[in-house]
């Protein structure tokens, strides 16, 4: 992808890194290892990355509130958890599957992805494959899947009126409009990945960068695609940050990026 910048690897030796999240605050990027069950911080241009949370639950996705906290879609335990305090583990009477990525709105609302892809072999037992909604501590199934959709990473666009999800069994990027009181509308095909889409981002600018079997693949806001930055192992999810927002990072790679795509 012209203009993306080089790719640098900042890290290695972990089992499988996913779940980049930049705080502000703090000056760092967490993110977890699943296999291992911790969430490490890294301090760019300092050690390395030490351990946070352990045991995380085998964390997989985090994202930060408005209000700084931690919360974490954990596999292992099957639950959402807000600085290590589960918020969600059930839902009409049956244990979640193995929630895998989360999103929060500025108004402090969820939005996870629950995919069985944590439970192996043992049976879900829930009758579909949902995206949720925690508002406080109320949970919605915003969206009941069939048993064989896999939904992955999500995010938001900039003006918070969309929610992206992106699937890692047909990988395409779908969208849900957001009404006023945070409920999902009508989901609808956004953009179609070459393969195995798995988390994403969204820039300031509302292009998306979705993670997948060729690398990082970048869409322009309508869906179309401006192609795709290359990594040196295939990357489980990114996120932007860096004190000036323009960092993109994976998993295993620290993507710089000189500037967003020219807008269409």
């Amino acid at each position: 992808l012209v203009g993306a910048g080089e790719v640098e690897l900042v890290a290695g030796g972990y089992q499988f890194t996913a779940g980049p999240q930049w705080r502000a605050t703090a000056g760092d990027l967490v993110f977890t290892d699943i296999p291992a069950s911790t969430i490490f911080r890294y301090v760019p241009g300092g050690s390395e990355p030490t351990p946070l949370r352990m045991p995380s639950g085998m964390a997989n996705g985090l994202a930060i509130a408005p209000d700084g906290a931690l919360w974490a879609a954990e596999h292992g335990s099957r639950t959402v958890s807000r600085d290590a305090v589960a918020m969600a583990s059930r839902f009409e009477g049956g244990r979640l599957n193995s929630p895998n990525d989360l999103v929060i709105a500025e108004d402090g609302t969820v939005y996870f992805t629950d995919p069985p892809f944590g439970i192996g072999d043992q049976p879900g037992e829930l009758p579909f494959m949902g995206v949720f909604r925690l508002a406080g501590t109320t949970l919605t199934a915003e969206h009941r899947g069939a048993l064989a959709e896999r939904p992955n990473g999500l995010g938001l666009s900039p003006d918070g009126a969309r929610l992206y999800v992106a699937y890692s069994n047909d990988g395409v990027v779908y969208r849900f409009g957001i009404q006023a009181d945070g409920a999902l509308g009508t989901r609808e095909p956004h953009a179609t990945t070459s393969g195995g889409a798995d988390g994403l981002a969204v820039d300031r600018a509302g292009n998306l960068f979705v993670t997948s079997s060729t690398g990082v693949e970048v869409f322009a806001p309508d869906g179309s695609a401006w192609g795709t930055i290359a990594a040196p192992e295939q990357p489980a999810n990114c996120a932007f940050g860096d004190p000036d927002g323009k960092t993109l990072e994976a998993k295993w790679a620290r993507m710089k990026r000189r500037e967003a795509p020219p807008q269409k």
